[in-house]
Formats: C-alpha cells, structure tokens, sequence
C-alpha cells in the first residue's frame, strides 16, 4: 500500500493555481471520486524493467518511497525515510516550463535516540527541479536524490536528503529480485475494484552516514524500497491505512496493509518473501492485524504504536512495537511513520506507517 496517495491528490488541488481551478474533492481525500481522464489500472499488465522504474505520465499519482532500519557504532537505532511523489494535474507527458502536468513533493524523516525529524519540499514539473529518469535511475526533487551507482536498474543506489536539524547519505546494495505484490504486479486495495500497480526492492544492505544537530554517525542496516502507481486506489467509505515492512531475523521479508473501512470490515492483503526471494501473495483471511492497549498521542493525535501481527499458516506471531513512538510526519498532510522492533516467535525490525488517524 505504501504511501499517501491522499495527500498527493490534495497537494495536486493546492498547488493548481496555473490550471483551471479544481473544487476540493469529497470522500477520503478525493480518491473515492472518478479519475477517469487517467490511465486505469487493470489486470493482465505486464511490469517492465528498467522502463517501470520511472514516471508514468499517464496515472494519476506514483511515489518512489524507500525506508530504512539502521544501527550506529554504539549500537543504536537510526530510522530513515526517502519519498517523492508524482501528481498528475491531468493525464499527459511531461512537458517543459510551467505547462507541466506534473506536481513533485518529497518527504524526508529521520528517527533516532533523538526523537523524530521530518522535511518537505514541493515542485513543479517541466522546470528541472524533479522529476525521475528509468535508465539509468535517477529521482531528485531539489538536492534530494536517489539514483543508480551502476546504471543496472535499482540494485545499487546513493541516496540523500536533508532538513533542517539532519541529513542522510547513504548507499543501498541488493542481490535480491525485485518482489511484485497482488497479481504479478497487480495490487486491489479493495473488493470494489480499486488497485495500484505495486512491486518492492526490499533487500538492500545499508551503509552511509547521518548527521543530526550538526553531529555526523556511521550507520549500517537493511532498506526497503516501494513503488506504486495508480489513478483511483482507494473508496470513498475507506479511512487511512496501516502499512507493514518487516525484516524477519531469519532473512524472511514481510510486507502487510489493511485500509480501514468505515464499517470495520477492514480491507486486507500482503506478501511473504522467503529469504531466497521467492514470494507469495496473502490473502485478508490469512492476516490478523490487532492494535494493542500501548498507544500514543502525537502530535495530538491517539495512534497505536504497538500492535500484534499473525499469519498462522507461516507460524508467525509478532509484537510490533514502534522504536521512536514519537515519529510523526509533521507536513502538510501529516501522518505516522517510523521504525519497528519485532518479538515474539521471530526478531527483527521493520517500519510502520499509519495514516487517517
């Protein structure tokens, strides 16, 4: 599920004073309304490499999103967050100079023994100031990047950002597949049609260094790396979501969601990743996803920050309890995000994203 498609699509109507003006949308952020000048998503669509790691011009809203559990010397733990998103104020390429259909945000966080830091920055397309490029990978938004060290699709990155208490530089290597979620790719997000094309890098190892409140730290770790795209992922009934990446003691990869309904049937799907990278999608009934007593206020907000996590065909039955519980996004469509520490019949880390709280 990764990202916040709602806040892209609410950024897209701030942020279109050049366009004809566009009324604010109903529903959960206005993703519950038609897109249909946009590109559907449909099954039976064939992911291509190294092309789909770049923009797709003709949906909606997509988002390059990586999160990353980190260690320093002392034995600490360091949380990062890498995020740019694509907002489409009509369907269309790319075109130069303000005429752009295209809106940029990225989002940077960095939690750690410290607390919790976050930065946004906005762009317009068709000027230079972001935009991503599929061979060789490149996204940037202002100084912000991520991008191939080898020109070999998304195995070996540099990435960077900063705000302004941190910073990050980092290198990410995989020898790992890339992991398509759904249908080959193919992602609902409910049983009323709505879906997202949706594949994952989540094998990298980490090393780089952080720097916060002008202190620089050597850190080393495992990253997650997400991509989706779509025009219309969620109902107009559907509240937020509560996204799960876990990195299981055994090397085994775990990526969960539910999107909570108004009704309380709350919609669910997910991936198990073998540490060989073989993966298998799971179904809602496979999935028990219980928030515990332990909550937090952030930012006024009551979020629950540790929660229990069953899949009982793989055995698994997990205590996810957030490491910094104070780790909310304070931007413009604020949410909570941040690393996990897993217990119970497997270890591990992870990060936790919860939105519409």
């Amino acid at each position: 599920m990764k990202a916040k498609p709602w806040c892209v699509a609410v950024l897209a109507w701030l942020l279109s004073a050049c366009e004809q003006p566009v009324e604010p949308a109903a529903g959960f952020a206005g993703l519950g309304q038609s897109a249909e000048a946009f590109a559907p998503v449909q099954t039976g669509r064939t992911l291509q490499f190294p092309a789909d790691h770049g923009a797709h011009n003709g949906y909606r809203i997509e988002w390059w999103y990586v999160t990353a559990n980190l260690t320093d010397g002392e034995g600490r733990d360091w949380g990062v967050q890498w995020t740019l998103f694509r907002s489409g104020l009509r369907s269309g390429a790319e075109q130069a100079g303000w005429n752009s259909p295209n809106l940029w945000m990225g989002h940077a966080g960095l939690s750690g023994p410290f607390g919790h830091a976050s930065a946004e920055t906005l762009a317009r397309g068709g000027v230079g100031q972001a935009g991503v490029e599929a061979e060789p990978f490149r996204a940037w938004i202002d100084d912000w990047s991520l991008q191939s060290n080898s020109g070999e699709g998304l195995q070996h990155l540099s990435m960077q950002a900063r705000g302004e208490s941190f910073a990050y530089r980092l290198q990410l290597d995989s020898q790992g597949p890339l992991v398509l979620h759904g249908k080959q790719g193919y992602s609902e997000k409910s049983g009323k049609g709505q879906a997202s094309y949706y594949y994952s890098q989540p094998f990298y190892q980490v090393s780089g260094e952080i720097e916060h409140a002008g202190k620089r730290v050597a850190v080393t770790g495992q990253a997650w790396l997400d991509r989706e795209w779509s025009s219309q992922p969620l109902a107009p009934e559907q509240q937020g979501w509560d996204w799960f990446s876990l990195h299981l003691q055994n090397g085994a990869k775990v990526m969960l969601f539910q999107v909570r309904q108004a009704d309380g049937e709350h919609y669910r799907a997910g991936t198990w990743i073998a540490a060989d990278g073989q993966s298998r999608a799971l179904k809602g009934a496979e999935i028990r996803l219980t928030p515990l007593q332990q909550t937090t206020l952030a930012n006024g907000r009551r979020v629950p920050t540790s929660w229990r996590v069953e899949l009982p065909e793989e055995r698994l039955d997990l205590e996810v309890q957030a490491i910094q519980p104070q780790a909310w996004m304070g931007t413009r469509f604020p949410y909570w995000e941040g690393p996990v520490r897993l217990r119970g019949s497997q270890g591990g880390r992870g990060y936790l994203e919860m939105t519409g709280y």
